[in-house]
């Protein structure tokens, strides 16, 4: 396959940024997104250019790291994270637009990297559970109802990856941050500090510059892993419910 690819480059957060043409030619439709980046860089290193800056670990789908805006799109055509995303999705000839995340809680640090360190810290502003320490307790010591449990489990699937702030048009963090409350809302060992873990946490995620939430729908459609739109509304629910009890003190 020969393509296209205009790739935003920003020598640092500073900087002002630009869109860059370049073409590559023999890229197996069996790549993954990322592979044709290495493939991309490595021709920039031997004409002695800067390569593309962009992240990545794992590139297994479990991490998140590959964050990028492929033809407009959270994570590109498919319902998956980037590292994921195969060339056969693309066409020979195709002229592919390669953007980062747009946010203002997401500055640029150079390329396509992003800093999404306020999703650390809407994640620290939960703080801990209340769980005893020493040696693992009793598997049944602690039952879980199957709804419960699947409910925590469907949450948990959560890699903070940001597509779902990358896809909204107010660049809200509900959807990450709702995750995030639900999953260990409706166990028992995050049950002590439920109250105080949602207050805490959509505090922490207004103070991080995030957009509001107007349910648009674009974040669970965007999220790789499928967490559901529901997902938000079960977490205002929680927050009316923490805020009176509060108002009542």
């Amino acid at each position: 396959m020969k393509l296209t690819l205009r790739v935003w480059r920003q020598k640092n957060a500073d900087a002002d940024g630009a869109m860059s043409t370049y073409e590559v030619d023999g890229i197996s439709r069996d790549m993954s997104f990322l592979e044709m980046l290495d493939t991309l860089n490595e021709e920039l290193i031997l004409k002695g250019d800067d390569p593309v800056a962009f992240d990545h670990d794992c590139r297994e789908g479990i991490c998140g790291a590959c964050s990028l805006v492929i033809n407009g799109d959270a994570h590109g055509p498919e319902r998956t994270t980037t590292c994921q995303l195969h060339m056969r999705s693309f066409q020979d000839g195709d002229t592919i637009d390669i953007e980062p995340w747009r946010a203002s809680a997401f500055p640029v640090v150079k390329d396509l990297v992003v800093d999404r360190s306020a999703f650390d810290r809407i994640i620290q502003a939960g703080g801990y559970i209340t769980a005893p320490t020493g040696a693992a307790p009793e598997a049944h010591a602690a039952p879980v109802p199957k709804p419960d449990a699947d409910f925590a489990f469907e949450h948990a699937e959560c890699i903070g990856c940001g597509a779902c702030v990358a896809a909204c048009p107010n660049g809200a963090a509900m959807l990450f941050t709702s995750a995030k409350v639900n999953h260990l809302g409706v166990l028992p060992q995050g049950a002590p500090e439920r109250e105080t873990r949602v207050l805490d946490m959509v505090a922490q995620m207004d103070d991080e510059g995030f957009g509001g939430c107007t349910l648009a729908g674009e974040c669970a459609t965007a999220c790789p892993k499928g967490i559901p739109l529901f997902s938000i509304t079960s977490m205002n629910k929680e927050w009316l419910r923490a805020t009176r009890k509060v108002a009542k003190r």
